[in-house]
């Protein structure tokens, strides 16, 4: 799969292999380092990250491919989208390793000037990731792109792109937990919270219809199905953001 995404799209089947490798670090990083941030070891935080990335650009690279585009925006949306979270991971590993927070932190002049730098990152990947959504809106069925395939990866990246800007109520409220501070009890590996709201699964159930929604288009083929289940899948992530913002955790 790691050669056919490559053949697909080089630049992030690359940057998917690097975050893969970047996973392990943390994780190894996390064994040997006992150090903690609001109860939760700081290695944590960039392992979840570098999955997060993996996913995201294997999967971008994957479908990207069928858009009708020309070689050289399809590489400037890749390159864009591949810079943007590089320097995320910097910034964040760069954090971890000085032993404090990377989201929400401006304690200092530096840290603040990281937090912020990180904001407008993501602005541009989001805004790459509109214009790949634009060129594959721009793509017609082909053999092995069917319609409700090809609505999937529409409609999926659409999903992805609004759930990533609600990243962006967090940021104005510097932190994710509603009626509770950040870093209280939580689930286990996901650390949402479990006794307020927490903005964190809205964002992480919405970006995740990148993957949902183009699987479900090629395996179902049908239209209507991919777009009910595009819209049960918008509704069902303003229902957890109002329930979050309610201050009610997503169990109990």
């Amino acid at each position: 799969m790691l050669s056919e995404l490559l053949r697909r799209n080089e630049v992030l089947g690359w940057t998917a292999a690097a975050h893969a490798i970047l996973f392990i670090a943390a994780l190894a990083l996390s064994q040997i380092d006992g150090r903690q941030l609001a109860g939760i070891n700081i290695w944590v935080k960039p392992m979840k990250f570098a999955v997060s990335i993996v996913l995201y650009t294997a999967t971008f690279g994957w479908i990207y491919h069928h858009a009708n585009a020309s070689g050289g925006a399809k590489a400037a949306v890749s390159w864009v989208i591949a810079g943007t979270l590089i320097y995320e991971t910097v910034c964040i590993f760069g954090q971890a390793a000085r032993g404090v927070g990377s989201h929400f932190n401006v304690a200092t002049g530096f840290d603040g000037f990281v937090f912020g730098s990180m904001g407008v990152m993501i602005v541009i990947n989001m805004l790459a990731a509109l214009g790949g959504a634009w060129h594959c809106w721009q793509t017609s069925p082909t053999i092995g792109l069917t319609p409700a395939y090809l609505w999937g990866i529409r409609l999926g990246i659409i999903l992805f792109v609004l759930a990533g800007f609600e990243g962006g109520l967090m940021a104005s409220r510097l932190q994710h937990a509603v009626g509770v501070n950040d870093g209280g009890p939580g689930l286990p590996l996901l650390n949402w919270s479990t006794k307020g709201g927490d903005l964190r699964v809205a964002h992480f159930v919405g970006m995740h219809a990148l993957q949902a929604l183009p699987l479900l288009g090629y395996w179902v083929g049908s239209v209507a199905l991919v777009w009910g289940a595009a819209a049960g899948w918008a509704g069902a992530t303003v229902w957890l953001l109002v329930r979050a913002l309610g201050g009610r955790p997503l169990i109990g």
